[in-house]
């Protein structure tokens, strides 16, 4: 038998049917779906530090559960002593089985453990359908041995959905989990 993860699932069997009820497409190509998620850490202390970027890379290989790479400066910049080419970044791009994994010990293991947290702010959206929120310390994925890192850094992690709008793609992302906080209040 094969192994399919357990949000994907989800998604062919309660949220497409939910949604296209929902937003009365006709079709359940229409119906909005989770493209890739996109995980972004800029290291901006790896100028002076060569080191940062290697434990970047292994930090986030760790959490994505896929090789990641690092990001180089696109232009010189000679107040930050920066050259052209130089890393200060790293990124990893999540599709398919991968994505809905790492969805899935997002929304179930990493984001009970921040600290003080009251929901994800719902204020990320592009216009286009797509969400960024960040992420202050890479300590809340069970991956990461505390004992062993150097430096807290935080994160960028960027969900692109194929929804036409933002309340489309917010209501998919509500449907798979994650905890946004109550708009109630306005």
């Amino acid at each position: 038998m094969e192994y399919t993860p357990r949000l994907k699932n989800k998604y062919y069997d309660e949220i497409l049917p939910a949604l296209k009820k929902q937003f009365n497409y006709k079709s359940p190509m229409q119906v909005p779906k989770l493209k890739k998620i996109s995980i972004n850490q800029g290291l901006g202390a790896a100028i002076a530090d060569k080191k940062l970027i290697d434990t970047g890379i292994e930090e986030m290989s760790l959490i994505a559960g896929q090789k990641a790479v690092a990001t180089k400066s696109k232009k010189d910049i000679s107040n930050f002593k920066l050259r052209k080419g130089m890393p200060v970044g790293v990124r990893v791009t999540l599709r398919g089985e991968k994505m809905y994994e790492f969805l899935d010990r997002l929304v179930s293991v990493a984001i009970p453990r921040i600290r003080d947290f009251r929901g994800i702010n719902d204020k990320g959206f592009d216009g286009r359908g797509n969400y960024t929120f960040g992420i202050s310390e890479q300590i809340i994925f069970p991956e990461i041995n505390i004992d062993k890192i150097n430096k807290i850094n935080g994160m960028d992690i960027t969900f692109v959905t194929s929804a036409r709008t933002d309340k489309e793609a917010l209501t998919l992302l509500k449907e798979f989990g994650l905890p946004f906080k109550n708009q109630n209040k306005k």
